[in-house]
């Protein structure tokens, strides 16, 4: 029998079970710091399961298993009467963990061997077995690195001699005083403070110093007009778009590493958005709105501002995606104001994001909008807390070595302190951004809709110049690469050295920095990333030599730098540079 209903009206529980589920949703969500306990139950039963039905695999890692014993008790017996008898197995280039001399003696030597020896195992048993989905292979393997990261050696008295040492010269005070930084955290972390070190760098006085006016202001960016340090400029001003994840000043640090101060001083005129720190009040704020409110009103300004007919576009991670939208919709529109545009690694196609990819699918998205709901936003620290899972074993028990065993709190530094001012994403925007992009990747296949009707990136045709950056975690560079594939644009891409923030602010002089170049003139052929790197010149320093380079001839002959507003226009300025969006916390 079917139960009737009235026409036109639902269940009367529907809101009350949506609720229910949604508060269910997030207390699981808190409990589990944002990771879906069902998304990773599914990821190991696909693996146990293919594992257990795979003889022959099970075979293989039976032999693995005794011949990493044999080796192990091969370097023991050798290691007893040669202190300086070869290895058994060395560590990966990127894992600094045993590089002290103290791990080569005995008996620590046998157990960082026997650490290392076992971490391989583990890889060959999470990967390479018939039948299991690419998504929960690298959510196993992700899960058993993290379960090896914890129970490394190095984490543990009785088997780290470097902290044994330690602990000898100090006379134990190296504890005494990790206790003491341990409790200044967890104060500050309770109170809601920003850490320990950071008072030093404060907005304004010693950060994101660069002298400029706010010459507009909208509910969700400030637009900073920065004022000109040459006595011309070229008629073509730069607008960048940053990330509203974090603040804007990543671009303006240290007056000796911002990047806006060194684009001034190249005789450019430089507009940068500021991102409202969003709250409760702005849950509905979406991807619409981001559009519409950032870089389409700013460059208004801009060029109400300047009188200028075309801008120089570049857009930094989050920031880049958002312009790469906004800059198809115009080419879409026949708007023609960006005389290039500048994608600092930023993703547009997102079917390898990375391993930030292993936090993205049905399941965990569901809980991390049931964690966003009751608030209205996703809390940086949440997000903080995603990034640093990706790289444990630097971002969380090196530092807890360090800072709580050791005693011995690393020195802030003006990136360490931006990357503590962290900011928060609306529910509504975040959750178009994973699931449109992320998941569906609307962007690129050509789905996504601004006011109403479809995108194409295809439709990019102004010169560009795309960087990536080779330790990226976040934008991987292989997959920001893949902007090559989507438009017939000419493309400059540089691969730099260097992180996703570091690989970024990588300013002229800082020591150790090269970055790879290669030109990909209009319709040309889009290499392979391998190939790309065969191909690409080399060049030591730092990449924005060749990124002035590049909009310098692309831009007119300079002249007289434009005012500072244009009140007339309605762009009168409202406070000196930093403006307030960036205080907020």
């Amino acid at each position: 029998m079917v139960e009737a209903q009235t026409p036109g009206v639902g269940d009367p529980l529907d809101g009350l079970a949506e609720t229910m589920d949604r508060a269910a949703g997030a207390m699981i969500a808190q409990a589990t710091f944002g990771l879906s306990p069902a998304t990773l139950a599914q990821a190991v039963s696909d693996w146990m399961l293919h594992l257990a039905a795979s003889p022959g695999k099970q075979t293989q890692l039976a032999a693995k298993a005794l011949r990493k014993m044999t080796r192990l008790g091969d370097y023991a017996m050798r290691s007893a009467t040669d202190a300086q008898a070869g290895r058994a197995i060395e560590p990966l280039p990127q894992d600094r963990r045993f590089a002290d001399p103290a791990w080569a003696t005995a008996p620590f030597n046998l157990v960082s061997q026997a650490f290392l020896l076992n971490q391989q195992w583990w890889h060959a048993a999470t990967t390479g077995i018939t039948g299991v989905t690419a998504h929960h292979e690298e959510m196993v393997a992700f899960a058993v690195r993290q379960w090896l990261d914890m129970a490394a050696p190095t984490n543990f008295l009785p088997t780290n001699p470097v902290l044994q040492q330690r602990i000898l010269e100090t006379g134990g005070q190296c504890l005494a005083d990790g206790l003491r930084n341990w409790m200044t955290d967890v104060e500050a972390l309770m109170r809601g403070l920003p850490p320990a070190g950071t008072e030093t760098f404060q907005v304004g006085e010693t950060l994101a110093t660069a002298e400029g006016k706010v010459v507009y202001r909208n509910r969700l960016m400030e637009l900073i007009q920065y004022a000109p340090t040459t006595e011309q400029v070229r008629p073509e001003p730069i607008l960048i778009v940053p990330a509203w994840i974090m603040k804007y000043y990543i671009l303006d640090l240290s007056p000796e590493n911002s990047l806006v101060q060194w684009l001034t001083a190249q005789g450019f005129t430089v507009f940068m958005i500021s991102w409202h720190n969003p709250g409760s009040t702005d849950r509905d704020l979406d991807m619409a709105d981001y559009l519409q409110l950032g870089p389409m009103a700013a460059l208004d300004a801009v060029a109400a501002i300047t009188g200028g007919a075309s801008v120089h576009a570049a857009g930094y991670c989050l920031g880049g995606t958002l312009l790469a939208i906004a800059a198809a919709a115009m080419a879409r529109d026949g708007d023609d104001r960006l005389a290039s545009l500048t994608l600092l690694a930023a993703q547009t196609e997102f079917c390898e994001p990375g391993e930030l990819g292993l936090f993205i699918d049905e399941g965990q998205l569901s809980l991390l909008e049931n964690m966003m709901w009751g608030r209205g936003y996703l809390d940086s620290a949440q997000m903080g807390g995603a990034f640093q899972m990706l790289r444990s074993n630097d971002l969380v028990w090196s530092r807890v070595l360090t800072t709580y065993l050791m005693g011995e709190r690393e020195p802030m530094n003006d990136l360490m302190a931006w990357n503590a001012d962290g900011t928060r994403m609306p529910y509504a925007m975040h959750s178009q951004y994973l699931r449109r992009l992320f998941l569906k990747d609307d962007l690129a296949e050509g789905r996504f809709q601004v006011n109403g009707r479809p995108i194409a990136l295809s439709a990019l045709r102004r010169p560009m110049f795309v960087v990536g950056t080779e330790r990226d975690h976040v934008a991987p560079w292989r997959s920001v690469f893949k902007i090559h594939r989507l438009t017939g644009a000419p493309i400059d891409f540089v691969l730099t050295s260097g992180g996703h923030n570091a690989g970024i602010v990588s300013e002229p002089g800082h020591p150790g920095r090269s970055y790879r170049l290669l030109t990909r003139e209009a319709d040309g052929a889009a290499l392979d990333p391998d190939a790309w790197l065969d191909a690409a010149t080399r060049h030591e320093g730092s990449w924005w030599t060749a990124w002035s380079d590049w909009l310098a001839k692309l831009s007119g002959k300079a002249g007289t730098p434009p005012p500072m507003g244009a009140p007339d226009k309605g762009y009168a300025p409202l406070a000196e540079a930093p403006g307030h969006y960036v205080l907020e916390r």
